[in-house]
């Protein structure tokens, strides 16, 4: 590593990350070790790999049980959602009821940034839910690689709007964690692919594809209808993500 480059990763830039993207009990992490947020995101794959394991346990006794494969993915999911506070599903909700709602990117942020639900927000739940929930139960029936290429890959896209977006508005969670730097980005974009590839085999670099299409398509359309990045903006950005790449990975 350059020694003029400031990036040193740390073993706490894990429980950051996890802080940072989930609701797990998490040790106990020095205030220090969150005074760098954005250097932590390259762990964002990691995370991806802890919930993506969490589900497949799940889904595993599931099918242990006897249960379908259709009644193992919906606890799977159920698994995600508790473990993440379904705080991506909360994101994709906030932008769909935002972008579509506002005519201004003023207005727009007001919506997102209210706690209710509009019939944008409602509309998308449904559709990836459900998308997500029959492309799992598909997968299951090849193995488990495929649920945790997504669950890496998806997170490995967030890094990168974090960079390559301004932010939309002076305060929130994606300003308050800071820009993460090219070196950063970089890493956890290799991290993801790494372990999908470990996890999914060749097929992982067909989803890779897939999720940078989705990635720069969110980012296209934030840009577009507020200027730029949120916390919710990630969150869709992780959301949809995830779920082209089930889709893809049951397709090939």
């Amino acid at each position: 590593m350059n020694k003029n480059d400031p990036f040193q990763p740390s073993a706490w830039d894990l429980i950051v990350a996890a802080a940072l993207l989930t609701r797990l009990p998490l040790p106990h992490a020095p205030k220090q070790a969150f005074e760098n947020q954005a250097r932590a995101v390259w762990a964002f794959p990691l995370v991806g790999l802890l919930i993506g394991a969490l589900m497949c346990v799940v889904g595993a006794l599931a099918l242990a049980l006897g249960l379908e494969a259709g009644i193992a993915a919906g606890l799977m999911l159920g698994a995600s959602v508790v473990a993440t506070g379904a705080m991506h599903e909360d994101g994709l909700a906030d932008c769909a009821d935002g972008f579509w709602g506002g005519f201004a990117p003023a207005r727009r942020l007001e919506i997102m940034k209210d706690s209710q639900i509009g019939t944008y927000g409602v509309l998308a739940l449904i559709i990836v839910i459900g998308l997500r929930w029959m492309a799992l139960a598909t997968l299951i029936n090849f193995g488990w690689g495929a649920v945790i290429c997504a669950a890496v890959l998806s997170r490995a896209m967030m890094p990168i709007a974090m960079n390559t977006l301004p932010y939309a508005r002076e305060n929130g969670l994606a300003h308050s964690v800071g820009k993460p730097s090219s070196r950063v980005v970089q890493i956890a974009v290799i991290t993801g692919v790494v372990l999908a590839l470990l996890a999914a085999g060749w097929s992982a670099l067909v989803a890779l594809l897939v999720a940078l299409a989705c990635a720069a398509l969110v980012r296209l359309i934030a840009k577009a209808k507020i200027g730029g990045q949120t916390g919710d903006v990630l969150g869709a950005t992780q959301i949809i993500s995830e779920t082209a790449v089930l889709i893809t990975l049951a397709i090939v």
